[in-house]
């Protein structure tokens, strides 16, 4: 073996001892570093927005609480069951703010029902979407992961007695309220009378249900606020419910207020069934579709969870891209926290209709669950 060679083979194990001695301080250090959630430091997280204050830690952690409250109760909107069934208290919500200033671990620690801790959660899990960054706990001087609870008062303030949408304000509180002249039957009956199901699809056997908003002004005037298609089915069919809902001119009753007269909304639901012969066993199918729904939901409601999620899940089979009955099981499986399947049901709807109502709430569905263990 040459000089050369033995030089190099020195060279060679030097470096191999090196990069051994490397990767074993990598992994001690990995299998050292302090992965403990702690309850109580010295130091404890604060919300941003304080830290450039020339002061004391304590006022700091002061102002930090108010900027957290006044960022959380900013964005919270009061859940509207909770609002319906007079449900008012504290959740209190608990997370872990992590060295890198983010949090995780996020969870409901005390609830009171009426979604106000599926609420909380929504407007807490948005933090590290949008750049939050809190200053993190500190153990003898080092940053570690901290548990950090904080609770959310919910208490019902004295609604207005009506909603401004879009620059209409549309009455939700009445005396008298606002009504078809004759009844409901009556509107039923006039609207099967004025329904038509557009000629140029006839043969195609779609079915399926429009909802349509409608405002109505005291003088009888009736104007579309919004038109929610559940199956997808387009122009033709919104041209006929479209004209359809105009009809009804000067047929409403309008709402009363403190005994005057006040601009009201009311919706309009119009199911489209082709009526030829050759889409009879389709319509026969939506029919019994909606059937199973109907039946699934009363067996949900009567604590027979599993039978009515099966009944539902029977008529989504029939009809997969109905929204209606994807919205029905997917609000299953939100009540019963299957999270994974609520998503997947509640954002197909979503597509199919353009709908807003879980906007808010899909983020949280639909992201990957933590495992909200911390250790003391």
């Amino acid at each position: 073996m040459t000089s050369r060679t033995k030089k190099t083979e020195r060279v060679v194990k030097r470096m191999i001892h090196t990069l051994f001695a490397m990767g074993l301080l990598v992994s001690l250090q990995a299998q050292t570093a302090d992965t403990t959630v702690y309850v109580a430091v010295e130091e404890m997280p604060r919300f941003p927005g304080c830290e450039m204050l020339d002061t004391t830690a304590a006022v700091k952690a002061q102002c930090a609480s108010q900027a957290l409250l006044s960022f959380m109760y900013s964005n919270i909107r009061y859940p509207q069951q909770a609002q319906q069934e007079g449900i008012e208290g504290t959740v209190v919500l608990s997370f872990v703010v992590e060295p890198d200033s983010t949090i995780s671990n996020l969870s409901v620690r005390k609830d009171i029902g009426g979604g106000c801790g599926v609420e909380a959660m929504r407007v807490a899990s948005q933090m590290n979407n949008i750049g939050v960054r809190w200053s993190p706990g500190k153990k003898g001087g080092k940053s570690v992961r901290t548990q950090f609870n904080l609770p959310i008062r919910f208490k019902i303030e004295e609604p207005l007695p009506y909603n401004l949408v879009n620059g209409d304000t549309i009455y939700i509180q009445f005396d008298e309220a606002l009504a078809f002249s004759g009844g409901p039957d009556s509107l039923s009956n006039y609207l099967n009378r004025r329904l038509r199901y557009p000629a140029s699809v006839q043969d195609t056997c779609i079915v399926g249900q429009l909802e349509v908003d409608v405002l109505v002004h005291p003088n009888k005037t009736v104007r579309i606020l919004n038109i929610t298609d559940y199956n997808d089915l387009g122009f033709d069919f919104w041209y006929e419910a479209v004209a359809a809902t105009t009809s009804t001119y000067g047929k409403w009753k309008p709402a009363v207020y403190e005994g005057r007269q006040v601009p009201a909304s009311f919706t309009l639901n119009m199911a489209f069934t082709p009526d030829t012969e050759s889409c009879q066993s389709t319509v026969d199918r939506y029919n019994k579709a909606m059937a199973l729904a109907n039946e699934g939901a009363q067996l949900f409601n009567d604590e027979k969870q599993e039978e009515g999620l099966a009944k539902m899940s029977e008529a989504v089979t029939m009809f997969p891209d109905d929204a209606n009955l994807l919205i029905l099981r997917g609000q299953a499986y939100l009540d019963m926290n299957r999270m994974e399947e609520a998503c997947m049901d509640l954002s197909k709807a979503r597509d199919i209709t353009l709908l807003d109502w879980y906007d808010n709430l899909l983020p949280f569905i639909c992201r990957p669950q933590e495992d909200t263990g911390a250790n003391k």
